[in-house]
């Protein structure tokens, strides 16, 4: 019996996150995050991530996410994880930058420059990021899969 055709799985359009109040959500991402708004109604918004976004949904109770958790990619780690010790945000792990949100959503920070995860030159100039490199690690694992820049 032959194995049936399967979708191929090429990425992430968003992520959404719960939490209570959307201007309050808004508010905290603002404090460290320089971004705009896709969209917005009185229960969503949706932060522009280029081509892709994170929705932000008001739910009247949330849970905390412990293990489950999404990587945030930004052009600069260091400037964030200082930023986030300047709000006396915690970082809950030893091995990577993971923070919870006031809704007790996981967040964990992850520098453009060392992953495989790329934009498209396009994309960056949209998003006025063109000067974005990657490292020599993340460029050699990119090669390594036939993917390099």
């Amino acid at each position: 019996m032959s194995e049936a055709a399967k979708a191929r799985a090429v990425g992430i359009n968003h992520v959404a996150l719960e939490v209570r109040d959307i201007d309050e959500a808004l508010a905290f991402y603002g404090q460290f995050l320089e971004f705009s708004l896709r969209g917005r109604s009185d229960t969503m918004a949706f932060i522009d991530l280029g081509d892709q976004f994170i929705a932000l949904s008001a739910v009247p109770e949330v849970t905390d996410d412990h293990e489950r958790h999404f990587g945030l990619v930004v052009n600069d780690k260091g400037l964030l994880g200082r930023r986030l010790k300047e709000m006396d945000i915690e970082i809950v792990s030893d091995r990577f930058m993971d923070f919870y949100d006031p809704w007790g959503n996981r967040i964990e920070i992850v520098g453009y420059d060392n992953i495989q995860f790329s934009k498209t030159d396009g994309v960056l100039r949209g998003m006025a990021l063109s000067v974005l490199q990657k490292n020599e690690k993340a460029k050699q694992e990119l090669a390594d899969e036939g993917m390099a820049p």
